[in-house]
């Protein structure tokens, strides 16, 4: 094979090489094993958040190298933001290769080393990525022993493996190590025959909960982020922005910005930046620009938007349906038609988008803070009009991502500076900008209208989410005339539906269809007088949707009663991600105030094999505590295009004084395959606290997030 080539299954194939000669000048000596892509296709979801990848690839790609001095470089295009995989993949790679986890160095979304991916999200870097490493491993793990059989002159199936060394079975001091095998050789070989890999109960690393191998890094504040790269001749640039989306720029002063010393002032039509080598600096010369701008008057703002999305909405996909609506509604003793909304939300990392480009002739170095580095390679390649292999993007750590850093605006901009300046640009986003820019959660509205029998049976579900898409929007119940249907089927609005950008944010859609549907579950217990969790089970077909709701009852210490019981709990289950999830709350409701405090959360998932359980519990625990904000306090409001939250002082996240009690518990699965652990406890979240709110004070609250005044309306209605 003289490239290496990775297809997608996009409308019009495409495909990125990088030519053998190339490709070993850059990485060095060692063992190399190349696993080629015949058709290399991404997840879809289908069925209740069971992922299926369409198409199926005939096989899988890994690059992995062995070093002279024995240590192993994994090569993923995937990167690290805070999700564990760092830890995760290097365990799956060490465990099928039998090398000492210590010895794997993981290289994470660099272009020129690593293989192409589309991004890291929709918590697909394990169950995805993970059978392709662990192929890979496997099968680096039988070459070395043939190469071992040869250099011994004993058969493989008399050798075995163990830390990095080949020994035989008999005798295990005649042994030699993989870095004696790969010293000084780079040896290309293609395998063809299949290699099994390792069964649960021959696990050596995966399974086993290991502490995160960045910690020490990122406690100590070693840890490097596209913000500590600095340059020879580096510039700050620091942008000047319009006041709100759709802002037309009028005029621009910037006489006294281009007196300020070493400050030098770029304009291209209406981008208007200030660079220099101190950030302050170019922020004190920004603000002496004096800008006119064209504002539109606001159409519609955060009061007015679902109104303004219900008028917008498109012709709606069928996206499950079964039976007769009509006949269910017939046998209904009750009908319950409720609608159900929730707010924009920001993405709010720690880490602001960032940026830092270096322009040499016709090639460009790119440290970006990104969830996408080979499409961050391609938009800077658009921009500065270079051939894609001639820009490389490398992804230190990244600070936070939940779905907003797919974006790449900031980078975009570095790129356009770096060739105007002629200087390596480094563009951080402030908060303010981190807020404006961001690409938000779509505010969201569902509708459902559902039915119970004079038995307490679920008659009928007619359910309908427009702008949040259909992830999570399939009921898993067993009702026998029911129909979902999406109003604009993605996350991402049509034209004209959004005042600002909107996107995909942790679990896109899955909260606000988990927090409709699971409170309209709840509605209908309560009218049955039923207990939430016998009401459920009694309509829970699915195995392992039954086992983590009886495992969370069970570990909760679940009394039996109906709602509102005054007790305050309230339960919900979700499926995200091929992961099954059950929470279960405990809360407080001050009456006269509306303030919740949230005393207890369990979670329970069936995530199939867990490779690192100390990861999924941390997992768990970040997707609790983020969710409380969305279910809380996180809103965004506006006017227009004019963002009003620029600050936490406005828009408030989680606190560590809000934290409950937070217990976690993963239901053994290893025979099944790994499901995603990134984003399914928190889709649960603002369902399981509404209905919490209503089991402890009989107050039925419909829009995210449950601010106290809306706790407090809900009550006076109650």
């Amino acid at each position: 094979m003289n490239e290496f080539e990775y297809w997608t299954n996009d409308a019009e194939e495409t495909a990125f090489t990088m030519d053998r000669r190339r490709f070993l000048k850059t990485t060095g000596s060692g063992i190399f094993l190349f696993f080629r892509i015949r058709d290399f296709s991404f997840f879809t979801q289908e069925g209740p958040g069971r992922p299926n990848l369409k198409g199926g690839p005939s096989d899988f790609n890994a690059y992995l190298k062995i070093g002279e001095d024995g240590r192993v470089s994994c090569y993923t295009g995937k990167i690290e933001m805070g999700q564990g995989i760092v830890t995760s993949l290097a365990q799956m790679l060490a465990d099928e290769l039998d090398v000492n986890i210590d010895d794997v160095d993981m290289v994470m979304g660099d272009t020129d080393l690593c293989p192409f991916d589309r991004g890291t999200f929709g918590s697909l870097s394990t169950r995805a990525f993970g059978p392709s490493l662990r192929t890979a491993g496997a099968e680096a793990r039988r070459v070395l022993m043939e190469m071992a059989s040869e250099k011994l002159n004993i058969p493989v199936n008399d050798l075995a493996t163990g830390g990095g060394v080949v020994f035989d079975k008999s005798n295990a001091k005649t042994r030699i190590a993989y870095a004696a095998l790969a010293k000084g050789k780079k040896i290309e070989r293609t395998l063809t025959d299949p290699v099994v890999v390792k069964k649960p109960s021959e696990f050596k690393l995966m399974s086993k909960p290991l502490t995160r191998r960045d910690a020490h890094e990122k406690v100590t504040g070693k840890a490097k982020y596209a913000g500590d790269i600095q340059l020879p001749g580096m510039l700050y640039a620091k942008i000047l922005r319009p006041p709100a989306h759709g802002a037309k720029l009028i005029d621009a002063d910037t006489r006294e910005a281009a007196n300020v010393e070493g400050a030098r002032v770029i304009r291209d039509g209406d981008f208007v930046a200030v660079l220099h080598k101190y950030p302050d600096v170019a922020q004190s010369a920004l603000a002496k620009i004096k800008s006119k701008f064209d504002i539109p008057a606001p159409a519609v703002d955060d009061r007015s938007i679902y109104d303004h999305l219900l008028k917008a909405a498109p012709a709606g996909k069928v996206v499950a349906s079964g039976g007769d609506l009509s006949a269910g509604e017939k046998s209904s003793a009750s009908v319950h038609e409720e609608t159900y909304y929730n707010a924009y939300v920001a993405h709010a990392p720690v880490e602001p988008h960032t940026a830092v480009v270096k322009i040499e002739g016709k090639k460009a170095t790119v440290w970006a803070s990104t969830q996408a580095p080979f499409g961050a390679r391609e938009e800077v390649a658009k921009e500065l009009g270079f051939r894609t292999e001639d820009v490389r993007v490398i992804t230190p750590f990244v600070g936070g991502g939940f779905g907003g850093k797919t974006a790449h605006g900031q980078v975009v901009e570095a790129a356009r500076l770096a060739r105007m300046s002629g200087s390596p640009v480094q563009v951080a986003w402030t908060r303010a900008e981190e807020f404006f820019y961001d690409t938000f959660r779509p505010a969201a509205v569902v509708k459902i209208r559902s039915g119970i029998t004079g038995k307490g049976g679920i008659s009928f579900w007619d359910y309908g989410v427009y702008f949040a898409g259909e992830r999570g929007s399939e009921q898993f119940y067993e009702i026998p005339n029911h129909r979902t249907t999406a109003y604009n089927a993605g996350w991402v609005g049509g034209e004209g539906s959004h005042p600002f950008a909107t996107g995909a944010w942790r679990a896109p859609g899955n909260n606000t269809n988990t927090f409709a549907r699971e409170s309209q579950i709840d509605i209908m217990a309560a009218k049955a007088g039923a207990d939430p969790v016998e009401f459920r089970l009694r309509h829970l077909s699915d195995a392992k949707m039954k086992r983590v709701l009886q495992t969370a009852a069970e570990k909760f210490g679940w009394k039996p009663a109906k709602s509102p019981s005054g007790r305050g709990l309230g339960v919900a289950l979700g499926i995200d991600a091929g992961t099954y999830v059950a929470a279960i709350a405990g809360v407080e409701v001050n009456r006269k105030t509306g303030e919740v405090r949230v005393k207890r959360v369990l979670a329970v998932q069936d995530m199939g094999l867990v490779i690192n359980p100390e990861g999924a519990a941390l997992q768990m625990e970040g997707c609790i505590t983020m969710g409380l904000g969305y279910a809380l306090r996180e809103g965004l409001h506006f006017q227009g295009g004019e963002i009003t939250d620029l600050n936490f002082g406005t828009y408030e996240i989680p606190r560590f004084s809000w934290l409950p009690k937070i217990e976690t518990h993963i239901v053994d699965d290893e025979n099944s395959p790994p499901q995603g652990g990134g984003e399914p406890a928190i889709v649960t979240m603002g369902a399981v606290i509404a209905n919490a709110i209503y089991d402890a004070v009989g107050a039925r609250v419909f829009e995210l997030p449950m601010l106290p005044e809306r706790v407090k309306g809900a009550l006076h209605k109650g």
